[in-house]
């Protein structure tokens, strides 16, 4: 299943659905303002929390969690040591690890697990500027979990840039 983004570079504030491969809403993107650290929740087309990002507070590298029904449900950090700069770990609760890996910032990345492909990000289906697809491939895959994967992994590579820039 295809799920559609419109990116909005994504800041604190601003809201957007993410629509199904069949232009129906699927996801919004809610950012929620004035908050201590960025938060962000997935919600489902009746308005209930599917999972909430939030950046992870005084950690030693940039770390985002998602929660589900107010629990961890994973850890993001951009991998430590890899020869690909746009290299991010998710790692479950469970144990179980993620990898994101690609161009992130160019929205074309795919999210594996043990090299089984996962989901693909990509923005070379849809010609429309600023939009990008999460192809979520196995359809026993958690589409929630691998879109707010997605979001998150790009929210963190953009700050990263914006950091990174002189002043």
């Amino acid at each position: 299943m295809k799920y559609l983004v419109r990116d909005k570079m994504l800041a604190i504030g601003d809201d957007y659905w993410i629509e199904d491969e069949d232009g129906r809403h699927a996801f919004l993107v809610d950012g929620k303002a004035l908050r201590f650290r960025d938060t962000l929740e997935l919600k489902d087309p009746d308005g209930r929390i599917v999972i909430t990002l939030r950046e992870k507070l005084f950690a030693f590298r940039d770390a985002m969690t998602l929660e589900r029904d107010e629990r961890r449900l994973a850890v993001i950090r951009r991998k430590r040591f890899s020869l690909l700069r746009n290299h991010f770990r998710v790692t479950l609760v469970e144990g179980t690890e993620l990898d994101v890996s690609g161009r992130i910032l160019d929205r074309e990345f795919k999210v594996e697990y043990d090299g089984e492909l996962l989901a693909l990000v990509s923005r070379q289906w849809y010609r429309v500027r600023e939009t990008y697809a999460v192809d979520v491939v196995r359809e026993d895959a958690d589409a929630a979990l691998l879109v707010a994967v997605a979001v998150c992994v790009i929210r963190m590579a953009e700050k990263e840039r914006e950091d990174a820039l002189p002043e």
